[in-house]
């Protein structure tokens, strides 16, 4: 990689003609898919930036994050690995798991090898220091989790002159300072003002009611994180829960303005028809679906994300329902665009075909989602650490989990969205609950987890 990154810095080696892409990837923290005015429209929200990335790209409403939790998504992300294969599972693993380098290089090493100028705003955890230059290979860097200091690097960054292409991340906290809010907290990157009657809110979930047979660990869970002081929400009732998503959203626009001002002054430099830009988010927020705020359940609001790739005049505006695994296809896609080839052993697949308008196949038939809740309280005289793993097909989702009696739930994601009632104790379902359990023991073998998988 750096022999083709000092011959050709600035050539496009995947073949093309003109110069390699430069390539920018902003994120957000916790949230959820569709939470943007272009997805369902602005009666509620108006996100005039995102927007603008979706009317020139393709939205992959399919794609699930690798863990519904910050350094375990971030860890996938940059390194293009699953959570269990680098062991960072936790957000406490980021100060006890240090992935090594050699194995598992990261997303700016990559790239600063093959001759990218590399920047890196906002926040970080990841399981590494962000002292490590030489490891994540951000040569720019500055880790303050605030928004407004993120969008000014950002702006900085990319008014600088130079001659060869850049890998600039934009990392932004907000909408995540509702964690704030619920817990009645001041938000740390500024208040967005008080809630309007509550028929002036948005609607409560309509699946805001818990899953019918849901696994018996997912409901101790839930008592036990709402227990802890994290996640004080046992007794929000319809008016609260309408009120947290009016907050929800105003944070959502105003990072979305931050946003604004990053697109505006690469549109500014003159650079626009030559970056690639990726939009995405570490995890989603649960959003009162099922009784739940936050994440780390395996319930569609917090495991399926924004994913949107523009590159103006070349990809091609829509949606596409290609099965996406954030975390290990975000790596080989980017790569893909700069000509760069991948490490080796990577397991994600490049959706740059996709994005650009060649209809295929989807090449997957499932992702498979990881977490670990650690975050509850004491309960029952038990403190419940229980694992999960959730598989993705074309049409079910299946979860099974470490703990418990009744430890596997299947839903009907083209019949029932919210994921309202679990199939898997019905006998009617029996040949698909096993197809997706030989799913996920397929996976395990494949990357070596030595999770458990139901076979009674």
């Amino acid at each position: 990689m750096k022999a083709a990154g000092a011959l050709g810095a600035n050539l496009n080696l995947s073949g093309a003609a003109g110069p390699r892409p430069n390539i920018i990837l902003i994120t957000t923290d916790q949230q959820s898919a569709d939470v943007a005015s272009f997805r369902m429209g602005s009666k509620f929200i108006r996100t005039p930036a995102m927007d603008s990335v979706a009317a020139n790209g393709m939205f992959f409403e399919r794609s699930y994050c690798a863990n519904p939790l910050c350094v375990p998504s971030r860890a996938s992300l940059f390194t293009g690995r699953y959570p269990t294969e680098v062991g960072v599972m936790t957000n406490d693993d980021r100060t006890k798991v240090h992935p090594d380098p050699a194995k598992f290089p990261l997303m700016g090493k990559i790239f600063q090898d093959a001759g990218y100028k590399t920047g890196y705003f906002g926040k970080w955890h990841l399981p590494i220091t962000e002292k490590e230059s030489a490891v994540h290979g951000f040569s720019t860097l500055d880790s303050a989790s605030d928004d407004l200091r993120t969008s000014a690097n950002a702006v900085k960054f990319l008014q600088a002159k130079r001659s060869e292409p850049f890998l600039m991340v934009a990392s932004f906290l907000n909408p995540h300072n509702i964690c704030e809010w619920a817990r009645g907290q001041a938000m740390p990157l500024g208040e967005v003002g008080q809630p309007p009657t509550m028929t002036a809110c948005p609607p409560r979930r309509p699946n805001y009611k818990p899953q019918v047979n849901e696994p018996d660990i997912v409901a101790l869970m839930r008592r036990s994180y709402q227990s802890a002081p994290l996640f004080p929400v046992s007794g929000f009732d319809e008016k609260k829960w309408r009120e947290y998503l009016w907050t929800y959203y105003r944070l959502i626009e105003k990072v979305d303005a931050q946003i604004g001002l990053v697109l505006g002054a690469l549109r500014a430099s003159g650079q626009e028809q030559n970056t690639v830009i990726v939009f995405s988010a570490d995890h989603g927020d649960c959003q009162g679906s099922h009784l739940w705020n936050q994440k780390t359940v395996l319930y569609e609001e917090a495991t399926r994300v924004p994913f949107l790739i523009s590159y103006k005049g070349v990809t091609k505006p829509g949606t596409a329902k290609r099965l996406v695994h954030t975390g290990i296809d975000l790596i080989p896609t980017l790569c893909d665009y700069a000509g760069i080839t991948a490490p080796a052993g990577l397991p994600g697949l490049s959706l740059k075909e996709t994005a650009n308008g060649k209809s295929a196949a989807d090449p997957r038939q499932y992702v498979v989602v990881s977490n670990r809740m650690i975050q509850g309280a004491e309960i029952e005289g038990h403190l419940p650490t229980p694992d999960g793993r959730m598989v993705r097909g074309q049409r079910y989702k299946y979860c099974a989990y470490s703990e418990g009696k009744q430890r596997e739930s299947l839903v009907d994601l083209e019949q029932d969205p919210g994921e309202t009632i679990n199939l898997a104790g019905e006998a009617r379902v029996r040949k698909l609950l096993l197809e997706h359990r030989a799913m996920l023991a397929e996976w395990c073998r494949n990357t070596g987890d030595a999770f458990s998988v139901p076979s009674a």
